[in-house]
């Protein structure tokens, strides 16, 4: 194939940065001593120009802090900045937008479910406690009570009927006959 065929196909290497070009050139296509020496003065003219805007660079770099020193921005505060700008930039995309609103559905939902739960462990409470069961176990625990505690009236809630017999309990200094403390089991198991 001569280069005339291979058209796109080309596989003559691109110079990379800073590769002499004229020595990517190939044998067969010779420059004249002129466009070699013309090609030479265009590459020391680029390089006086990339060695001038570095200086450039690293002078308004320089100035740049200097201004930041006047105005008492420290890298800290620089740092902030650039945090807060970058969250802003997050929160402004459609994704985040979109992942916000999701986010903010699900716990609307999964707030209505924890108070739903909440409102059937109510009354599931109270179903038990006006249970037929519960109420045998009040009872029970009623007459225990009066047996150990003296005879006080019923009908104080459960708190208060543990409580009076936790300290009807503790202030007993004798302990009970045996016959006694088998007949209160009894009646606790029943």
């Amino acid at each position: 194939m001569d280069r005339g065929e291979q058209g796109l196909l080309r596989t003559d290497p691109v110079p990379e940065e800073g590769e002499d070009v004229v020595a990517t050139i190939s044998a067969t296509e010779t420059l004249s001593e002129e466009e070699r020496e013309e090609l030479r003065r265009e590459l020391a003219k680029v390089e006086e120009e990339i060695q001038t805007l570095s200086q450039v660079l690293a002078a308004k770099e320089k100035h740049l802090t200097e201004i930041k020193r006047k105005l008492g921005i420290n890298s800290l505060q620089e740092l902030k900045q650039n945090i807060a700008k970058g969250w802003q930039d997050v929160t402004a995309t459609s994704a985040y937008k979109k992942t916000s609103e999701t986010l903010s559905q699900a716990g609307q939902k999964a707030s209505a479910a924890f108070s739903s739960v909440g409102s059937v462990i109510t009354k599931k409470l109270e179903d038990v406690k006006n249970s037929p069961t519960f109420k045998s176990f009040e009872e029970k625990v009623e007459n225990l009570k009066s047996k150990v505690g003296g005879t006080k009236p019923a009908g104080g809630d459960f708190g208060e009927v543990l409580n009076s017999t936790a300290n009807a309990s503790s202030t007993t200094t004798e302990p009970l006959p045996e016959q006694a403390q088998e007949s209160l089991v009894f009646e606790i198991t029943k």
